[in-house]
């Protein structure tokens, strides 16, 4: 991990995931001194809520198509993730 570590919110979702995932590969392996282990895992679950934010953000703008009787196009409304 580098010291100059990019600020998480300017990272994409890909790259914040990437990130998440090696941080998680160091924690499993055990192989990083404690001390560095709790600065990872402080920045793992930034990462996470990043993720998580930019989850949410997208479901939002996903919207379904709704069709008339003539199943003709008619507008959009927003995707029910619910139900």
């Amino acid at each position: 991990m580098t010291e100059t570590a990019t600020p998480i919110a300017s990272l994409s979702f890909e790259k914040a995931l990437a990130e998440l995932e090696t941080i998680v590969g160091h924690l499993e392996r055990g192989d990083v001194p404690l001390e560095e282990s709790i600065r990872i895992y402080e920045r793992g679950e930034a990462l996470k809520k990043h993720c998580e934010a930019l989850l949410a953000q997208a479901e939002a703008k996903v919207e379904k198509i709704r069709t008339g009787a003539s199943g003709q196009a008619i507008g959009t409304e927003p995707l029910d993730v619910e139900g």
